[in-house]
């Protein structure tokens, strides 16, 4: 019986390595496009027919069990979580919330991440409205811009024209738990008309 010699063995382990690192990269290739199917932004687009924010998230409440939503990580226990998808193609995305008595927030991501994140401190008279735009549109709609009409719109450029709004609010106390669910779900996603493009100000 033949005894292997340590060059040898070194050999063996080597090409032994490359070939399993191979079949792992081939792999990963093979499953990419089932993965890329289930990001949070493919995810999200199945919200791009509602007006309002898609509940991803909702907090637990006596009548109303929270429901499993695998694809998000571990979510914060004291804050409802909803979606809306836009595609820039179809026209500016506009989305408008009322400030309560709840914390809230809305984050822009793409798929490289979050652009743009405000919170209801920067309402004006109660009201937030943003309106996510592409370069093209943004231009356009200061080309038509009223100078006597001043908007309260905080328009935001979007680096890709596809992309998706986070809406948080949180409950600090178990009793706030059904009104940061239904604050999630008045939050309102709509795309933009021309008529209102044109209102649009600085």
């Amino acid at each position: 019986m033949r005894v292997m010699t340590p060059r040898g063995r070194f050999l063996l382990a080597t090409l032994s390595g490359l070939v399993l690192a191979g079949l792992v990269h081939i792999g990963v290739v093979l499953v990419i496009p089932s993965l890329s199917e289930t990001d949070a932004l493919s995810r999200a687009r199945t919200s791009e027919s509602l007006d309002h924010a898609m509940p991803v998230y909702t907090l637990a409440t006596g009548d109303n069990p929270s429901p499993a939503e695998a694809w998000l990580p571990i979510p914060d226990p004291a804050v409802a979580v909803g979606i809306c998808a836009y595609d820039l193609a179809d026209g500016p995305m506009r989305v408008s919330a009322r400030a309560g008595p709840l914390m809230l927030s809305l984050a822009v991501h793409g798929r490289r991440g979050a652009f743009y994140a405000v919170t209801d401190q920067a309402a004006v008279r109660g009201a937030l409205d943003l309106v996510v735009l592409t370069r093209a549109q943004y231009d356009q709609a200061l080309a038509d811009a009223d100078e006597n009409d001043v908007s309260r719109d905080v328009r935001i450029v979007a680096p890709e024209r596809k992309g998706y709004v986070v809406v948080r609010v949180i409950a600090a106390l178990p009793s706030q738990r059904p009104a940061a669910n239904a604050a999630v779900q008045a939050v309102s996603c709509t795309v933009d008309s021309p008529a209102e493009d044109t209102k649009a100000g600085g």
